[in-house]
Order: structure tokens, then sequence, then C-alpha cells
């Protein structure tokens, strides 16, 4: 039996695993604590000290609860004065140099900034500091770079290195002006950047956000999917919204991807919609291409395979595999054409 440990937050027992944080256990008994940098699926950084709390006993006056592990009989407070207030003055000198655009902002009600000012109870500016300014890198097609809403929390950099594992950005410069940045400061475009768009999910306010928030509002649903353009079957989330796809992030409880995506499995759904699909097999007849179901289509290329095979031999014709279908798939392939249709004339498109 796996040990475990046992330990009261809020009044509420928690009994978790031994090599869990304090916030994850905070979590596991349905207990809030604030917080802008943590993530699950990413190592503990401590860079917001929103998750502040305090442990009896423990000659520290507070502790970040995500980088802080349980104890066995570790008694927590995750709410007093003193927290209260440290919190509330964090979230106020956050604000004190953030845009005041929460109505117009892409991420409106979906920003975890203002979540926890909310939740702190920040009303008012008392603070009013120096605005950072920084242009837009609108340099690549599908997401933005709004570094003046940035708040340092690191989640960006995090994910592209121990998640993606491109380290295509960092934290740059020092003080007042650092910044995260790419290679030599450059656009995202011109960087070893690979527009996966994991950066994206994991940002919490509104410093990156695709180019379709631009254009939609909020999902009103969510459903997991397999991803359409390979064989190797990333697990995607489409979130949707008058039954179109609007944003895609990584399914973490896939265990093919756990959560990573590429460029296309992330950004590549407009087709889904597009007008111009096809959603119907089409047949040419008499020099027109014309509508048609899958049992005529189907049963139209199995004659004319069949005519062809009989009068100019298995060799007159070539199967061309997809890159989207499983190994398994393109092996079937391969064994119809070699045995069924008497062909070795079998290639496969890998230039997705």
């Amino acid at each position: 039996m796996d040990h475990k440990v046992t330990l009261t937050i809020d009044g509420r027992t928690a009994t978790v695993k031994p090599d869990a944080t304090i916030l994850q256990a905070a979590q596991q008994v349905g207990v809030y604590l604030p917080t802008l940098c943590a993530d699950d699926n990413l190592q503990p950084f401590g860079a917001c000290r929103l998750c502040l709390v305090e442990v009896e006993g423990d000659r520290r006056p507070m502790l970040p609860s995500c980088s802080t592990p349980v104890a066995d009989g570790m008694v927590v407070r995750t709410s007093s004065p003193l927290i209260d207030k440290v919190r509330r003055n964090t979230v106020e000198l956050l604000l004190s140099d953030h845009p005041e655009d929460c109505l117009t902002c892409p991420q409106n009600n979906r920003c975890e900034l203002q979540k926890v000012a909310a939740y702190v109870g920040v009303r008012q500016m008392r603070f009013r500091g120096e605005k950072r300014s920084y242009a837009i890198d609108n340099s690549n097609p599908f997401f933005v770079r709004d570094l003046g809403h940035c708040i340092l929390c690191g989640k960006c950099v995090r994910v592209c290195d121990e998640i993606q594992g491109r380290d295509a950005i960092h934290y740059a410069y020092r003080g007042f002006a650092t910044k995260i940045a790419a290679v030599m400061d450059r656009p995202l475009a011109d960087s070893n950047c690979e527009l996966c768009g994991q950066c994206v999910a994991a940002c919490p306010v509104g410093a990156l956000y695709p180019k379709t928030s631009l254009q939609y509002g909020l999902p009103t649903g969510e459903t997991k999917t397999i991803c359409p353009y390979c064989g190797v079957g990333c697990g995607l989330i489409l979130e949707t919204r008058d039954n179109r796809i609007i944003g895609v992030r990584g399914d973490y409880d896939n265990p093919v991807n756990r959560g990573r995506t590429c460029v296309k499995g992330r950004f590549g759904y407009e087709f889904v919609n597009h007008p111009e699909r096809l959603t119907k097999p089409l047949i040419r007849k008499e020099g027109a291409f014309v509508a048609s179901d899958w049992d005529e289509a189907l049963h139209l290329v199995a004659t004319k395979i069949a005519e062809i095979k009989k009068e100019k031999g298995g060799d007159a014709i070539a199967i061309l595999a997809s890159a989207k279908c499983p190994n398994e798939e393109n092996f079937l392939i391969q064994k119809l054409a070699r045995q069924a249709l008497g062909t070795n004339n079998v290639d496969h498109c890998a230039r997705l």
C-alpha cells in the first residue's frame, strides 16, 4: 500500500501522496488558493507569492503553498489578516503598471488576474506606477503577444522549456525593464519559436491570446477529440460556440501527447467550418462534379479499379497512403495494394 500523508487545511482533513504540495492538497479538499504562476503540469516556481499560507509551529510567518511539500500532521491556514493583507498588496502592485482595459481585453472573463483581484478584494487602484509600454508582436499568423499585459509569472517560459522542449523564450533584462523575450529580443516569427501555442494556453492574462479571440467571444462548450493531422493520435480539447470551433488546446489527460501540441494541431482547425469544405463525395457526371453518397462513390471506385486491373494488370494501379493514418492503417493499405490489387506501386505522402 502506498504511503499517504494526512494534514489539516482550514479544518478540513486531506490525505495525499507524500510528494504533494500544500497547494495540491488544498485543491483536493476544495480549498481555493489564489495563484498566477502555479500549474499542475509544471514544476513549482513560486513567482507570484499569492498562494501564501501559515503552517502551525513553523518559525516562518508564511510559506508559498505551491512549492512547500506536505508533512504528516501539518496544520495549515490559508487565510489570516496578515495573509490577506500581503495578497492584496501583491495584487495591487501587479495592477499598478497593468493596463486598465478589462472590458475590451480579449481575455476578459478568462483572466486569472481578474479573478484573483476579485477574490482578494481589490476595488480601487491605490498605487499609480510607471506603465511599461511595448509594441504588440503581431508577427505570426496565429496569436498576438502583448507584453504590456504581462505579469512575469513565467508560465510561458516554463511550458516552452518543460513541456514543449523548445526553450524559445526566457526572461530578459533586469529590474523594471524585465520582460519575456526570444533570442536577441526578436519577434516570435523571426525566432526559433515553433508557434505551437503552448505558451498561449498557459498565459493567465492577456499577454498572449489567439487571433481568433478578436473574432469570437467565450466558448460555450468543450469536446475531447483526436488531432486529424497525422497518425500520432494527439489528444485535443475543442472549444466551441454556435457549432463552430473557436479554440483548441492540448489534452493533458491523453497519454500520447500529455498536453503537447504542434502548430497544426492547435491552430489548423479553420478548415472544419470553411465554406468551401467538401462534406460529400463528388462524382463526375457529364463533365461536371455532382454530390453523391459514400456507397455510390466507393462502388464507383471499386468498379473502376477492378476494370483497370482486368484490362491492364496490377502495375497500372498505384496506391498513395496518407500520413494522417496510423501505422496500422498504412500497413493494411500496402497489404491491399500488394495482395488484393497485385501492385507494388505504393507511396506515402508525409509532407503535412
